[in-house]
């Protein structure tokens, strides 16, 4: 009989020692890697339905659209690796006050969660926490890969987001900014699906010196 072959898991050097990298660590990135996919196409597919058809009725499809879109960033905020824990908790509570803002905005107007934000720009001091959320995450990437899709959309948001409400960005101008936005966040996205798993998961052994001090 021939042997079986034992699978050696690498070892890597990390800052503060050596550690390896599990299956549980790259079922963590696949997961994130699949929630930020399914969230980028749910949002491309809402802004495609914004700019190019005519038709209000379109517009009844963007709130589970963005349930979608909302439920899939939350999980990759669960399973996304940041060394500063107290930034990846401060990230998640930004999204905790977005999506109930949305149930609140969502139960309480008889138009669609997407015309009501639209005409109430002040709604967006409570759901824009999600998309605070969703830019610390173009922030830690475009930080961390020096990813070019990253470094524009970590602008546009909060451009396009603090434009609306204040009034200041011409109709044409959000438009383009939206489409960006949606183009760029596929882009991210299904960069993401072909990247190397173990960058992602980062230095382990820098969150077993962080644990530790705590």
């Amino acid at each position: 009989m021939t042997p079986q072959t034992v699978s050696v898991p690498e070892v890597y050097q990390g800052q503060f020692g050596e550690f390896t990298i599990n299956q549980g660590d790259r079922t963590g990135v696949i997961i994130y890697r699949t929630g930020l996919t399914i969230a980028a196409l749910s949002f491309a597919i809402g802004s495609a339905l914004i700019l190019l058809n005519n038709n209000p009725d379109a517009l009844k499809a963007l709130t589970p659209l963005y349930v979608c879109f909302s439920l899939a960033l939350g999980v990759s905020l669960l399973t996304i690796h940041i060394y500063m824990a107290f930034l990846h908790r401060l990230l998640q509570l930004f999204w905790i006050i977005g999506s109930i803002t949305a149930v609140i905005l969502a139960f309480s107007s008889t138009e669609p969660l997407a015309v009501t934000i639209y005409t109430q720009p002040l709604s967006l001091l409570g759901i824009g926490f999600t998309f605070a959320a969703l830019t610390g995450i173009y922030f830690k990437e475009a930080f961390c890969f020096n990813r070019l899709e990253t470094k524009i959309l970590t602008p546009i948001v909060p451009l396009l987001l603090l434009g609306h409400m204040l009034g200041i960005l011409p109709v044409q101008g959000e438009k383009i900014l939206l489409g960006l936005w949606a183009i760029l966040f596929v882009v991210f996205a299904l960069r993401k699906v072909v990247q190397a798993i173990p960058p992602d998961i980062g230095d382990k052994s820098v969150f077993a010196y962080l644990k530790a001090k705590h």
